[in-house]
């Protein structure tokens, strides 16, 4: 008897629901997408509709023979990918390739448990065909734009550049931020406080609001002490005192974007290592005899719909643990959004009876953090309101009034729970001010005035969860997409991380720049919205992709055929610079080629070049400055100077003295240590960090008698038993990456390993590695997965 043919995206999911299906299903993983545009052409017939060309992903042509002969042996195939556009894709690609006469159904997981697998598998559906044509209009868009736009950018800065629909929006941004930082003026201005008790204590602060019944607003020197002067002469009375009790309502449960931006600020975490982890807990976790078993609903979704079973059980959990007073009359429903897709429920635990203490055990520490924080959200959902106890006590003081504001928790209800990172400012600063009980008409004493000068902040940095949180204020992007987004303008070098914040590099700039001047519409943020409206109405039906992709092209190819036109001859032109050519004496601008960054001189008869000072800030200092350290030949200063390799230290006695060295050298030399506040696990004395011929190392201090040396890790567990991959070498002293508990297991790696997972196959982590002229690259770990991040063409495209 044949047996039916399940196939999923990756093998942790198939693993978890082969066990709940038996012996008469056989459950594949199709590792992600098994065809898409292909990379060396557009792909995209633009004079025949738009037709796209799919071809199977290269390296995936012995993963689809392999489901092709699987797929012979069965009368039926459930397709189980994830339950959104893109498994809808798969789904509909994997029939194209497999459906020839073979009964096909669509299977749906929200979650990924025994009741919900059985209840899918009895209840499958056909291929939603206005999702798959939903994706692909938004993959031929994002085609469109990349493989025509990047091109330009290829003559106008440098090659290997690209340009994304969404991507460039979010670098649009974070450059329009800096540019508010730059350009921001602060303004001086005062805040008077008056420090007052009453018949009772305590003394208590109240804050200078009005004068003459105006609110008053303090902003020089002299105002400030006219103020303080008038205040110290005043009579203060109280003229009201306003009670009133103040409720918190619940939050609504996780969607994917406010998980993000939540675990964001919380953990400190990337949004790519959210979604990962997430992934984790939905595919399913080992919990001892139960075996895997999905822990929360799907992690990629915009709606704070919840399953009435799953309201009741919260409901029953949180009258048995924490009280009828906690639990209010009725469940807690919220609103979702207009432009809300509601394809499936918020992100919730599979069973709110599975606490995170009971699977502590059984959790990594990520995966345990991350449970504990969505199980808390949704058990919050439910409870009842927060009540405060509220007062505002207005003062008169002559002319002027003040006011003192302070509030008491009454009663705690969902914030016995959780509490979110970031309350209101307002709340915490009224929180902390206890009040005494006064009485209209009384008299204060006044125990003194403090005037603090203050000045206006420029806007913050975007960090990834503000960004998150803008792009989807906008309706910018989709909650599948946010962290491809931050990912590639890393990657692309548009932006870099100074504090966890995002700052423009001048790259970035001059891309977002070019942009903004030649795609003013594909650069605005209201007609990108728009767009992503458009594109759920094609999943509605209510509109047809031809329209959508002919009204989009119409103006589009408009825009490239004038941006073509301008740079048409002519050679890079750069970012300015506020230095001059040393031969010449010409401005310099800095641009862009095969090695990286570069200062080039403006005049076309002087070819002078020179590597930039990128880093000013670095512990080897400016080019050509005296250092720190001494020549270990003569004694003479060493000086900073570069070489396309970089910084390097030389004597400055040349070309009398001609020592070099790097500074690791000279700091070795010079015995340099720096303690970091480790133990040794061995004899417990500290760890420091030393320099050897191969570069820093952190080691036990306590050398010779103890020769411990702290591994490095990479921060991605080990395939074959869970261990941490650590940096390793040989005896000829090349870098490998091994298991941390060899010679138990002795799993090993030449490639660096980066937690970070694959789009297509959804493997838990990629391979770093080097191609000539193009640099650094991931590719999965997966050997039947060629996924290649960059979706640049393998050739240049024919500009139009």
């Amino acid at each position: 008897m044949s047996k039916s043919l399940v196939i999923v995206e990756s093998p942790a999911k198939a693993k978890t629901i082969n066990k709940y299906l038996g012996a008469g299903y056989t459950v594949k993983a199709c590792m992600g997408h098994i065809k898409d545009l292909p990379k060396s052409k557009l792909g995209v017939d633009e004079k025949n509709n738009f037709e796209p060309q799919y071809v199977v992903i290269r390296g995936k042509t012995e993963l689809v023979k392999d489901l092709k002969k699987a797929a012979e042996k069965a009368n039926t195939i459930f397709l189980a990918t994830d339950p959104d556009r893109e498994g809808e894709a798969i789904s509909f690609h994997l029939a194209e390739e497999l459906g020839d006469g073979k009964q096909l159904r669509r299977v749906i997981l929200n979650e990924i448990t025994k009741d919900e697998v059985l209840r899918a598998f009895a209840n499958t559906t056909d291929i939603d065909q206005k999702k798959v044509q939903a994706q692909q209009a938004r993959r031929i868009l994002d085609r469109l734009v990349g493989y025509k736009i990047s091109p330009l950018l290829w003559q106008k800065v440098k090659r290997g550049l690209s340009a994304g629909r969404v991507q460039s929006i979010a670098l649009r941004l974070i450059c329009d931020r800096e540019r508010e930082i730059q350009n921001f003026v602060p303004e001086e201005f005062w805040t008077i406080t008056a420090f007052l008790e009453g018949h009772e204590p305590p003394i208590f602060s109240a804050r200078l609001a009005r004068h003459l019944g105006k609110k008053i607003k303090v902003t020089g020197q002299a105002g400030a002490d006219q103020a303080v002067a008038d205040l110290n002469r005043a009579l203060f009375v109280v003229d009201e005192v306003e009670k009133k009790e103040r409720k918190r309502h619940a939050p609504a449960p996780y969607i994917t974007s406010r998980l993000q931006q939540e675990a964001s600020r919380k953990f400190r975490w990337p949004v790519k290592k959210v979604m990962m982890v997430a992934q984790d807990l939905y595919e399913g976790i080992e919990l001892g005899d139960e075996g895997a078993v999905g822990l929360i609903t799907y992690m990629r979704t915009d709606s704070v719909r919840v399953s009435p079973q799953a309201v009741q059980d919260a409901r029953k959990l949180i009258h048995d643990e924490y009280g009828t007073e906690f639990l209010p009359a009725g469940p807690n429903f919220f609103k979702n959004k207009k432009s809300v897709q509601d394809a499936h429920e918020a992100i919730r635990p599979t069973s709110v009876f599975r606490t995170p203490e009971s699977i502590r055990d059984s959790l990594g520490r990520d995966e345990y953090k991350l449970y504990e924080l969505i199980w808390h959200r949704f058990v919050a959902c439910q409870m009842t309101s927060a009540l405060f106890d509220e007062t505002i006590i207005t003062v008169k003081a002559g002319d002027y009034e003040l006011e003192a504001s302070g509030q008491v928790m009454k009663f705690a209800g969902y914030l016995r729970v959780y509490q979110e990172s970031e309350e209101d400012s307002a709340d915490q600063e009224a929180a902390g001010n206890k009040l005494p009980v006064v009485e209209k008409g009384e008299e204060l004493r006044l125990d003194r005035v403090e005037p603090k000068q203050n000045f206006t902040q420029p806007p913050p940095r975007f960090t990834e969860a503000a960004l998150v949180k803008e792009l989807e204020e906008k309706e910018i992007g989709r909650p599948s997409t946010y962290a491809a987004i931050i990912s590639v303008i890393q990657n692309r070098s548009y932006v870099v991380k100074e504090e966890n914040r995002f700052k423009p590099t001048d790259l970035g700039f001059l891309v977002s720049d070019l942009l903004v001047e030649n795609f003013f519409e594909i650069m605005d943020f209201k007609y990108t919205a728009h767009l992503e409206e458009e594109l759920d109405e094609i999943e509605e039906g209510t509109k047809q992709t031809i329209d959508v992709l002919n009204e989009f092209y119409t103006d589009f190819s408009r825009d490239l055929e004038k941006a073509y036109v301008k740079v048409e001859n002519i050679k890079a032109t750069g970012v300015p610079t506020d230095q001059k050519c040393p031969q010449c004496g010409s401005a310099m601008v800095k641009r862009w080629g095969k090695f990286g960054a570069f200062l080039a001189c403006t005049n076309e008869e002087c070819k002078f070049t020179q590597n930039p000072d990128e880093h000013p800030q670095d512990n080897i200092g400016h080019v050509g400055s005296e250092s720190e350290h001494v020549c270990l030949k003569c004694g003479k200063p060493l000086v900073v100077k570069i070489s396309r390799y970089g910084k390097f230290l030389a004597c400055s006695g040349y070309p009398e003295c001609k020592f070099t060295a790097t500074l690791t050298k000279v700091q070795k030399e010079e015995g340099s240590v720096e303690v970091p506040g480790e133990k040794c696990p061995q004899c417990g004395s500290e760890l420091v960090v030393k320099q050897g011929r191969f570069g820093a190392f952190i080691a036990c201090s306590n050398y010779p008698d103890c020769k411990y040396i702290k591994p490095k890790t990479v921060d991605v567990k080990c395939p074959e038993d869970g261990g941490d991959l650590v940096e390793k070498r040989t005896r000829g002293r090349k870098i490998f990456y091994g298991c941390a508990n060899y010679p138990n297991c002795k799993f090993a790696l030449w490639n660096k390993p980066v937690r970070q997972e694959c789009p297509e196959c959804h493997n838990p982590f990629m391979l770093e590695k080097f191609r000539k002229g193009d640099g650094a690259y991931l590719e999965c770990y997966n050997k039947d997965c060629k996924y290649q991040p960059d979706q640049q063409p393998e050739t240049e495209p024919v500009a139009t």
